[in-house]
């Protein structure tokens, strides 16, 4: 810090922004669900900076356009959150309150995976943040360029603002959304299972206090309005099942509020289904990831293949008599992968398990955010692909290692087809017993899933990948040419904003984990970047 922090504080005005997407909201599924994407970090920081006696302004943004709030034009400081599938929307809104005379700092998962691009781009880059160092950041409130800093708590909070701190920042978004209306928490942090390709990995599992849960559950149900939904952001929910399970049924009557939640299959054993059924949970999100590896989410670890997908399956069946919406989320493209048969794997698997809707992801290497991402760049494999199709859905960064370019986007296509086929979708609805459930499964496969410029964007692909030589060179790393397939769609989400997006943002170094590791980092700074969403 500078000598500005020896001086008695000013009060600041602070304006806190929260992307929620990277374009405009477009698709049906997209308008219905945007406002519901809101993160919950923005809003502590908000709480924390009103607490330490600034003024505060929270901004939501879809795409370019602002959704809720507005920037004082003579604000101090700008805090911007992003998935780097915002990146290049954060950097332009970035470079346009620099251009007003306010100091910007990033947080967020971007920030603590690519450091070392943030900091060409914000005067504060954030990992780890605690009240203490937003205490010393808008104390400095200093503009640091053309290098900005890096600062991170030594460890992840051991309390967050909840509900009932937060819900003068909740309330106002929740208005936009048109019919399911999301109220997001968190019980815990980080995550116990070590998963090598995910951001938590590395991150010790924490649970938050049960009694600000409970006093959280409790206002909800007092306050909610109607068609109101509790969303965990737990990386992995309930992992001390009677703890978590204990305290909701303490707080409030049994189902008096609906609940969803992202959770490992090895949790939904018979006993805890019918628990979690009698308290209000109505969808859960275990992850599957592989037919071949990392099964200890789904207490499947020595089994692979066909008897893996059997047992998933059966395992799901009967999950879903008691939680009416299930979403299983795949991985492709992990080394274990080779030839047809995990695609076909996934087929089968939508075949026993007609009820759950499948949810699948590309392999992504965010730059220090995972352990296997050193291994990826010793090999040579991540390619440059531009923060804006970062999201695990549009693009993979990393050369498949078993398939060609286009052997794998042909598979690929090929079990979304299968997937949300009219049959696949048909049999979805029938199987599920629960109207709401029913219908919002089909709404969002049919919109958002088969119809959607996702599925549109892999099959053109495809057929890019038969005759377009500058994308294949790209992609196979004989040039580091950007393709104009990937420049003209950021050119077309920013819009007014394109202008603002400092030069050379499209481009980043995407071995500069290696390289801060080869320069001598010490572990702990080497995954400085894993640091709480």
């Amino acid at each position: 810090m500078n000598q500005h922090a020896e001086e008695t504080m000013h009060k600041r005005k602070v304006a806190i922004i929260d992307i929620l997407g990277k374009s405009r909201s477009r698709a049906a599924f997209s308008r219905y669900a945007r406002p519901n994407n809101q993160s919950i970090m923005p809003q502590v920081v908000a709480v924390w900076a009103e607490e330490l006696g600034h003024d505060v302004s929270m901004v939501y943004y879809d795409g370019p356009d602002c959704l809720l709030g507005a920037c004082p034009d003579d604000v101090d400081i700008v805090f911007i959150t992003a998935f780097s599938q915002n990146a290049m929307l954060a950097y332009a809104l970035s470079n346009y309150y620099r251009s007003k005379g306010a100091v910007t700092a990033l947080g967020g998962p971007h920030s603590r995976s690519y450091p070392d691009d943030t900091v060409k781009y914000f005067d504060y880059a954030i990992g780890f943040c605690d009240k203490e160092l937003l205490n010393d950041i808008l104390q400095d409130c200093a503009s640091y360029r053309p290098v900005g800093q890096y600062l991170s708590s030594p460890q992840q909070p051991a309390s967050l603002p909840g509900v009932v701190q937060r819900w003068k920042f909740i309330e106002p978004i929740l208005q936009k959304a048109p019919l399911m209306k999301v109220i997001p928490m968190i019980g815990s942090l980080g995550c116990p299972y070590t998963c090598s390709f995910c951001i938590d990995a590395l991150v010790p599992y924490q649970p938050l206090a049960f009694d600000a849960l409970k006093e959280d559950l409790r206002f909800i149900l007092k306050n909610k309005p109607p068609r109101t939904v509790v969303a965990w952001h737990d990386p992995n929910f309930g992992i001390r099942f009677d703890d978590y399970l204990g305290a909701i049924e303490e707080a409030i009557p049994p189902a008096s509020l609906t609940f969803i939640a992202e959770t490992s299959m090895a949790l939904l054993k018979e006993e805890n289904c019918i628990r979690l059924k009698k308290n209000g949970f109505k969808a859960m999100l275990p992850g599957i990831e592989s037919w071949y590896e990392v099964g200890n989410k789904s207490k499947v670890r020595a089994i692979t293949g066909m008897e893996k997908v059997r047992q998933v399956a059966d395992h799901a069946n009967r999950i879903m008599r008691h939680i009416p919406y299930l979403q299983a989320n795949l991985i492709f493209g992990l080394d274990s992968d080779e030839g047809a048969e995990p695609f076909e794997l996934t087929r089968r698997f939508v075949d026993l398990a007609p009820g759950v809707f499948p949810y699948f992801s590309l392999l992504m290497s965010y730059g220090r955010n995972a352990p296997d991402n050193l291994r990826y760049q010793r090999d040579g494999r991540v390619l440059d692909i531009p923060f804006h199709f970062l999201n695990q859905l549009h693009a993979m960064n990393v050369r498949p290692l078993h398939y060609s370019w286009h052997e794998f986007f042909t598979h690929v296509c090929a079990t979304y087809d299968y997937a949300f086929s009219p049959r696949a979708l048909y049999r979805r609805f029938m199987a599920n017993s629960h109207l709401g459930s029913r219908f919002d499964q089909l709404f969002r496969g049919w919109a958002s899933e088969r119809n959607h410029k996702l599925i549109r964007n892999h099959r053109k692909m495809c057929d890019l990948l038969t005759h377009d030589r500058p994308l294949i060179d790209y992609l196979e790393g004989r040039t580091n040419t950007m393709p104009e397939k990937y420049i003209e769609p950021i050119r077309t989400d920013l819009d007014w904003l394109w202008p603002w997006l400092p030069e050379g943002a499209i481009y980043h170094d995407p071995n500069a984990y290696l390289a801060s590791v080869d320069d001598g980092a010490t572990a702990t700074e080497a995954r400085a970047g894993m640091a709480l969403a």
